[in-house]
């Protein structure tokens, strides 16, 4: 391990997701393994900016592992989009004797880690915290394994509401920009239709597969909508569109939302994290900067930040579940 790396500061950036307490916990601890001193930044880069610092040792986060969310807390920074925002922040870690920097976030986290790389010459290493899955680089992201199963088991409750009642339900899901969770829910709860951003299906061919459904002997439907469906209508409006057209479905909404990103994250979750939080320190301490950490065939990897946000060609999302979505839902 190099020596050249005496402390270094962790943060939460954007939205919260479930394991990342126990990527703290894994930076923490594994600083203190190495007897490297480790600095806490609550809000994310809000926090560097204006020195609200914590130091934090092994004792510091027990009992975390098994909480949701991030007890550093998270925020949006317009003020570090300016250089004169990363410049004081930049100072700020200089001042408390800070010679890297941890950033567990997603797509946004890392263009700002990667633009204070760039200007300060100051080391960076990132950690993908996103429920959403839509990071590059890496098969899983922190929380979106937690997120599919409270989805999934909402989707069970619901689908006991619907077979009772002969009833028709629009789950919205999240994912503004990928479909993950949707897809991969949608499977699993047996869904009969699966809307996601990457296929774009048109209103006209939902209906015809509600209409052969009925004619099988269909009496309840499950259609799980990732958020950012682009059929041209939101969950609400669909609803809205087909009871039009059907006016003797009988439909319920019900958007997730917010649920999907708390709670206590899943063993895999928990596991990942703490692997992923050991890579980044002996990663730094090794003289890496400028990488995220991820995960591909069970081992861990080093992507480049600028890869990870700019993606891969191609679209990530799996193609043969989209097939399988199909013949599942006859």
């Amino acid at each position: 391990m190099s020596g050249k790396i005496k402390k270094i500061a962790v943060l939460t950036s954007g939205g919260d997701a479930p394991g990342m307490n126990a990527a703290i916990r894994a930076v923490v601890r594994t600083c203190a393994y190495y007897k490297v001193e480790i600095l806490g930044v609550y809000r994310g880069y809000q926090g560097m900016i204006e020195e609200d610092f914590v130091e934090l040792n092994a004792r510091s986060v027990r009992d975390t592992i098994n909480k949701g969310g991030t007890f550093l807390k998270s925020a949006r920074s317009k003020d570090f989009k300016t250089k004169e925002g990363r410049k004081k922040a930049y100072e700020n870690l200089k001042k408390h004797n800070v010679d890297a920097l941890v950033v567990i976030g997603g797509d946004g986290s890392f263009t700002g880690a990667l633009l204070f790389n760039q200007e300060h010459n100051f080391p960076v290493m990132g950690i993908p915290g996103t429920i959403d899955n839509d990071i590059y680089g890496t098969t899983y992201t922190l929380g979106y394994d937690t997120a599919l199963n409270t989805a999934v088991e909402a989707i069970d409750k619901i689908r006991d509401t619907a077979s009772s009642h002969n009833r028709m339900f629009f789950i919205e899901v999240m994912g503004r920009d990928a479909g993950f969770i949707a897809l991969n829910t949608g499977i699993g709860g047996g869904a009969e239709r699966i809307l996601i951003p990457e296929e774009n299906t048109p209103v006209e061919e939902l209906l015809q597969d509600l209409e052969e459904g009925h004619a099988k002997g269909k009496t309840s439907n499950i259609i799980v909508v990732a958020e950012g469906d682009k059929s041209g209508k939101n969950v609400f409006q669909l609803k809205e569109y087909v009871e039009q057209k059907h006016p003797e479905y009988d439909i319920r909404v019900s958007v997730l939302g917010h649920m999907q990103r708390g709670g206590a994250p899943s063993c895999y979750d928990r596991v990942l994290a703490t692997r992923m939080g050991v890579k980044a320190v002996e990663s730094l301490l090794d003289g890496k900067s400028n990488y995220m950490v991820g995960i591909n065939n069970d081992r861990m990897d080093l992507v480049p930040l600028e890869k990870a946000i700019k993606g891969g060609e191609g679209d990530k999302i799996d193609k043969d579940l989209i097939r399988i979505a199909e013949i599942m839902s006859v």
